[in-house]
C-alpha cells in the first residue's frame, strides 16, 4: 500500500500565491505547540534533525559492515549417510496406526538414510581455505559451500580440532575470485563494543543482526579452558562457524553456541576469539591437527571452602582436582588439592590463565611452577608434553 505523502499540500498550494503565502508560515514555523519545526529542503524533502542525521549515519555503517563482509561469508550444507534400526513392529497394523508406517515392509532392517546441517563459515584467503566450526562438519560425508552468489563448491576437510572447536575447510575456486574477510584484533575488543553476526541461523542464509559485545575473557564455560567473548547478538543454530564483526567489518571471533533453556537465543551468545581461532587454522592447514602441549591435570577454580579448609592466603590461583597417572603432572609430583599460583613468569589468576599459558608453550620445555601444599609454598618443574589423542 502507498503510503500517503505529507507534503502533498505544498504541489497545492503553489497554483496560488494567496494560498502559498498563507501557508508559508505555516511550513516554515510548524505546529505552535511542537518543539521540533519541521524544516525543508529546496527540492521539498524534510531536513533531518542532528539526532536522525547521526542514527541515517548508523544505518549507513552497518549496511556498509554487510556489503563489505557477506561476499566472504558462506553457508556451509553437510550431508552423511547413516544406518538406522527399523523398529521390529514397523508394518504391523496396529503399530503403524498408532505410530506411522515406518519403513515397512522391512520391518526390523537396516536402513540407509541421509541426514543433513548447515552452517556458517568465513573466508581466510585468496587460496580457498574456509574456516567454521568442527561441530559443523564433525562426521560428516559430503561439505557443500554456498556464496552469497549462490556459487557453491565441494569443499575438502583439511583438518580440525574438537578442544577448540575449529575446522579448515578447502575449495577450488578460480583465482581472484574469492575475497578474504578482514580479521580483527580480539585482544582489543571492550565490552560495549558493536557486535556484528552475519550466517545461516536456521537455515536463513545471510542473516544479519546486531548487537553489543556482552563481556570478554568469559572463562569456565566449557572444558577448552577458552576465554569467550559474549554477545548479545542474536545467534541461532546455522550461526554456527560464522563471523562475529566489529563496525569496521573486520571479524573479532567465531559463533561457536548459546546458552538458552528454549533452544533459540535469547541473547547470552559465545564467540572463539578469532586471535585463539587463527592460531588453530594455521596450524591445521600446515599439520591437518592441533598438536597441544599437556600437563595431564584438572584444575579448578578456588572457592571459600577452599581458603578455609587449606588456610590460602586469596582466591588467586588454580587448585588440582585431578592428575592423570603417568603425566607431566604427575612426574612432576604435583598432588590433588596443590595452588598452582604461578608458572614460569606468569602468576596465575585462575584456572583459564594456567590453560592458557600452556596452550602457548613449547612441548619439551621446562617450566618452573610454583606450588601452595600444606600452608608451605613449593617450587618445581614440569615439562609439558604432547597431549595424547
Amino acid at each position: 500500500m502507498n503510503k500517503p505523502n505529507p507534503f502533498k499540500f505544498i504541489a497545492v498550494a503553489s497554483t496560488s500565491l494567496l494560498i502559498g503565502t498563507f501557508l508559508s508560515p505555516i511550513i516554515t514555523c510548524g505546529d505552535s505547540h511542537s518543539d521540533n519545526p519541521l524544516q525543508l529542503k529546496a527540492d521539498g524533502t524534510e531536513k533531518l534533525s542532528p539526532a536522525q542525521m547521526q542514527a541515517v549515519a548508523l544505518e549507513d555503517a552497518f549496511q556498509e559492515v554487510f556489503d563489505k563482509a557477506s561476499p566472504s561469508v558462506v553457508s556451509i550444507a553437510t550431508e552423511r549417510t547413516v544406518n538406522v534400526q527399523q523398529h521390529p513392529f514397523s508394518g504391523d497394523p496396529f503399530f503403524d496406526h498408532f505410530f506411522g508406517r515406518q519403513g515397512a515392509p522391512g520391518a526390523g532392517k537396516v536402513m540407509k538414510q541421509k541426514q543433513t546441517g548447515l552452517g556458517s563459515g568465513i573466508v581466510l584467503n585468496d587460496e580457498g581455505y574456509i574456516m567454521t566450526n568442527h561441530h559443523v562438519i564433525k562426521d560428516m560425508d559430503k561439505l557443500t559451500v554456498k556464496f552469497k552468489t549462490q556459487k557453491t563448491y565441494e569443499a575438502k576437510l583439511i583438518g580440525s580440532d574438537e578442544t577448540m572447536d575449529i575446522a579448515l575447510l578447502k575449495i577450488d575456486a578460480p583465482k581472484g575470485s574469492l575475497k578474504p574477510i578482514p580479521l580483527a584484533d580480539s585482544n582489543k575488543v571492550k565490552v560495549g563494543n558493536w557486535a556484528i553476526a552475519i550466517g545461516a541461523p536456521l537455515g536463513f542464509e545471510q542473516s544479519f543482526t546486531v548487537g553489543v559485545v556482552s563481556a570478554v575473557q568469559r572463562g569456565g564455560i566449557d572444558s577448552s579452558g577458552l576465554s569467550y567473548i559474549q554477545t548479545d547478538a542474536a545467534i541461532n543454530q546455522g550461526n554456527s562457524g560464522g563471523p562475529l564483526l566489529n563496525i569496521r567489518g573486520e571479524v573479532i571471533g567465531i559463533n561457536r553456541m548459546i546458552a538458552s533453556q528454549s533452544g533459540g537465543s535469547v541473547g547470552i551468545g559465545f564467540t572463539i576469539p578469532i586471535n585463539e581461532a587463527k592460531k588453530v587454522a594455521e596450524e591445521l592447514k600446515v599439520n591437518g591437527k592441533v598438536i597441544r602441549p599437556w600437563l595431564g591435570v584438572g584444575l579448578d577454580t578456588i572457592t571459600e571452602e577452599d581458603i578455609a579448609q587449606l588456610k590460602l592466603p586469596s582466591e588467586k590461583g588454580a587448585i588440582v582436582r585431578q592428575i592423570i597417572k603417568g603425566s607431566p603432572a604427575d612426574k612432576a609430583g604435583i598432588k590433588l588439592g596443590d595452588v598452582i599460583t604461578q608458572i614460569g613468569e606468569k602468576e596465575i589468576n585462575g584456572p583459564e590463565e594456567l590453560i592458557n599459558f600452556v596452550r602457548g608453550s613449547k612441548i619439551g620445555k621446562r617450566l618452573e611452577i610454583k606450588i601452595i601444599r600444606n600452608k608451605n609454598e613449593i617450587l618445581t618443574q614440569v615439562t609439558p608434553e604432547q597431549k595424547p589423542n
